[in-house]
């Protein structure tokens, strides 16, 4: 388990803040010496400590936190779809957590909406291409459909 800790003051409207002025990559970096940073085309996270950061998203905030939440929830592979979209899920009520601790502005539009692209992703992958039904998924990864019995 992660624990953070770090310093804090309290400033005059007695709210808490950061004793340093570093942007949050360089303090997560401080708070979670095991996960490794690196810059690529688009945010992700690869167990079990690799977080690929886009430098160029305006989101970058909240979808760094949410990449370090996929980290902390120890996410590593999963084998099913819902399986995935509970795993985005928990990482964003993990990253809300972190956000309120960095004091990173997350609007709850914005997650539902991250969410809805695996959600949409879900139904369209569920669709059966034969008959239109929406199918469901064994425990092996495979879609099955019980209107036309495919796999």
């Amino acid at each position: 388990m992660v624990v953070i800790f770090m310093l804090a003051k309290r400033n005059a409207n007695n709210s808490l803040f950061f004793d340093m002025t570093k942007d949050l990559l360089s303090q997560l970096k401080h708070d979670y010496p095991e996960l490794r940073f690196i810059d690529g085309k688009k945010y992700a996270f690869r167990p079990p400590r690799t977080i690929i950061l886009e430098s160029k998203d305006s989101r970058n905030d909240y979808l760094l936190l949410h990449e370090v939440a996929h980290a902390i929830c120890k996410h590593k592979s999963f084998k099913t779809d819902i399986e995935r979209l509970r795993m985005e899920s928990e990482a964003w009520e993990k990253a809300k957590e972190l956000a309120s601790y960095y004091d990173v502005e997350m609007n709850e539009d914005s997650v539902q909406d991250e969410l809805d692209t695996y959600r949409n992703w879900l139904h369209r992958k569920s669709r059966c291409p034969n008959c239109g039904l929406t199918r469901f998924q064994t425990s092996d990864g495979r879609y099955h459909c019980p209107q036309c019995n495919t796999y």
